[in-house]
């Protein structure tokens, strides 16, 4: 077996992919077009708060040869994430860099942004995704849902949208069938050492005679051997740590929130179905109400009638059923 250091580590990442020859490998590998050029561009976004560790993100410049022969400028961001709770902070700095005048295409007169490809290595899984690398791709299509492709691609078009691909790190165990899960398979996370995740125990032998892939194994030993390389990684374990606390922290803290709202919500619920209740009983007692000034009120004439038939108002009180007090009080 052979000992690396392990590259889900921001610092051996970025010692890995600021080599521009391990840049193109993997990249030609993510993008499936031959990378020629690539070069690392300067961060107009970065993370200056250790509490953002668990984000590393890099950005190139790539001239790629299209399947028709042609070459094209891209720019290729390229992102990566321990925590799932992360995952948002993807689409602040895409917002950022779709504003970023160097973004802008040199040779074009209107001035579109360069057609850009969002890369995510993604150390959790996404939802019920099965598939370990998802391509993303945008389209164009008419009113009726029909695939357009008389105009495209755009460059107008192109700035306004962008390709993405999801790399899924934890589904990369033991996929090495083409050329792509290759090149991904320094990632997987199932060949940690069982005493340090820092490094990845590799397969003597398992990349022989691909040269590029020997050279980024490599590099991966060169930083393992690198004592700097791995207080930084210990470093990084410890802040990691630390977000991890903190972030169980918030989720226990938003749980026991989530159960007071519902427990409110509840309570509420019951509330209004006794408001609803006591209107209906409301409702009851107004319609008795009506019932019953509808009765006195035929009473009442029927009194009247008997005063004016000259009856005493015993007599009236007798022939109705009443008393002498309850018909003095209809009168009254």
């Amino acid at each position: 077996m052979v000992t690396v250091a392990n590259p889900i580590y921001d610092v051996v990442f970025k010692y890995l992919m600021e080599d521009l020859r391990v840049a193109r490998t993997i990249l030609s590998a993510l993008l499936q077009r031959e990378v020629l050029d690539v070069k690392v561009r300067p961060h107009e976004y970065s993370n200056q708060q250790r509490d953002s560790l668990s984000v590393f993100r890099i950005d190139f410049g790539a001239t790629v040869r299209n399947d028709d022969g042609s070459t094209q400028l891209i720019l290729i961001e390229l992102q990566k994430t321990w925590l799932e709770t992360e995952t948002l902070r993807f689409r602040q700095y895409l917002g950022t860099q779709y504003a970023s005048p160097q973004n802008i295409l040199s040779n074009c007169e209107e001035g579109y942004a360069l057609p850009t490809v969002a890369v995510y290595l993604l150390g959790h899984r996404v939802g019920q995704i099965e598939e370990p690398v998802l391509y993303v791709r945008h389209q164009g299509y008419d009113y009726q849902g029909n695939m357009v492709t008389q105009g495209l691609p755009d460059p107008f078009v192109d700035s306004l949208t962008h390709d993405s691909i999801i790399v899924q790190i934890p589904l990369l165990a033991g996929r090495v069938n083409g050329r792509l899960y290759h090149v991904l398979s320094i990632f997987d996370q199932t060949r940690k050492d069982s005493q340090s995740g820092q490094v990845l125990c590799l397969e003597d032998g398992a990349y022989h005679g691909d040269q590029e892939m020997e050279y980024i194994v490599h590099r991966l030993q060169a930083a393992a051997a690198n004592s700097e390389m791995r207080r930084e990684m210990m470093v990084e374990d410890e802040y990691f740590s630390i977000i991890e606390k903190r972030d169980t922290t918030i989720m226990l803290k938003d749980r026991v929130i989530a159960e007071k709202i519902v427990e409110i919500e509840q309570k509420d619920a019951q509330l209004e179905q006794k408001d609803v209740q006591l209107e209906q009983k409301d409702a009851q007692l107004e319609q008795k109400d009506a019932q019953l000034e509808q009765k006195n009120l035929s009473l009442r004439k029927s009194i009247q009638m008997l005063q004016r038939a000259n009856l005493s108002i015993e007599a009236i009180a007798e022939s109705l059923e009443l008393s002498v007090e309850e018909v003095m009080d209809l009168l009254a």
